[in-house]
């Protein structure tokens, strides 16, 4: 048999060792240990004792981020430079597809949670199936969603009067966040995030179309539209959380509906600001160094894809916590 002829194989370029995994790992347990006492705290108190849980999720979260800026400037002049193979490149598409697909099983988590919550939970504190026995701790609690009363609230005497000690006392939001009604529907600020957002796709896609093209003023100003939008989705949910919290009562204390709204809606914000400076990265490398080509942009398309796949999560958000 004739020998194999290597020189059928590209050279995969393989990078110089480095410990950039390693401190992004380090920054990012740092931050969530801070955000864990910090959550920690909001349910217990400090106490006589300070954490400094946001200190710690601040330095964390620095350190984390400032180690991504240096790795992926390294990773980009090695692009530039003409060190990644096609078969890098491709790997690197195959690892933000499992990137996303991890974001999918975490937010898959939470709606989960939404799900057993409200299908499950709330009606056995009703005394409903399992819960049959609760009457005799809430007897006065009825359930339906959203939970505008926890059952403390149905208690005589609030939390003191229940048989069973618990870790505080969670009293229920004035008013929800579900739809207000028709004659409302314009000062609804979730609908107008939900076109914002579905809108910003659009423009994220003329802009990636452009690129194909080699059209370099359409893809910096489409681009840049889609910056400006996740920007303006943001404004507004923070325009909406001041809303629930002043107006609506609502909290993450607020019972078990605050808690899923704010974790749901605030972490999905979260990825937006991550999404929206990502694109803000992939804009000034497009229009101040003229990075990107028809032919390898893959910055851009990563970026992208994460854009749509949190477009998708709004929708889904939008369906099971403003609207069902």
């Amino acid at each position: 048999m004739a020998a194999q002829d290597d020189s059928t194989y590209e050279a995969y370029y393989v990078p110089e060792q480095s410990k950039m995994a390693l401190c992004a790992t380090i920054g990012l347990v740092t931050a969530l240990i801070g955000l864990a006492t910090a959550f920690n705290d909001m349910t217990f108190g400090e106490g006589t004792e300070n954490t400094h849980s946001w200190l710690i999720f601040n330095l964390g979260l620095a350190f984390f981020v400032g180690t991504l800026f240096v790795w992926f400037r390294t990773t980009i002049r090695e692009n530039r430079a003409g060190m990644n193979s096609a078969q890098l490149k491709h790997s690197y598409a195959i690892g933000m597809q499992w990137f996303i697909f991890s974001e999918v099983m975490f937010f898959a988590v939470f709606f989960g949670a939404l799900f057993y919550v409200r299908n499950l939970v709330g009606p056995w504190l009703a005394g409903e199936g399992a819960g049959e026995m609760n009457y005799l701790l809430w007897p006065d609690f009825s359930y339906s969603w959203p939970m505008m009363e926890t059952p403390q609230d149905s208690v005589v005497g609030g939390a003191a009067a229940q048989p069973i000690a618990n870790n505080g006392v969670y009293t229920g939001p004035e008013r929800d966040m579900s739809f207000p009604g028709w004659s409302n529907i314009a000062h609804w600020l979730p609908l107008w995030n939900t076109v914002i957002l579905l809108s910003s796709s659009f423009t994220v896609h003329i802009a990636h179309l452009g690129l194909k093209q080699n059209n370099r003023a359409k893809l910096n100003l489409w681009l840049g539209i889609t910056v400006f939008l996740g920007i303006l989705f943001v404004s507004l949910q923070i325009l909406e959380y001041y809303e629930a919290y002043v107006e609506y009562g609502l909290k993450l204390t607020s019972g078990i509906y605050g808690t899923t709204f704010f974790m749901l809606t605030g972490f999905h914000g979260f990825h937006v600001c991550l999404g929206m400076f990502m694109l803000l990265i992939q804009w000034l490398r497009a229009t101040t160094a003229g990075h990107f080509t028809a032919d390898d942009h893959f910055g851009f398309e990563a970026s992208s894809w994460y854009w749509h796949f949190v477009d998708v999560v709004w929708v889904g958000l939008f369906l099971f916590v403003y609207i069902l």
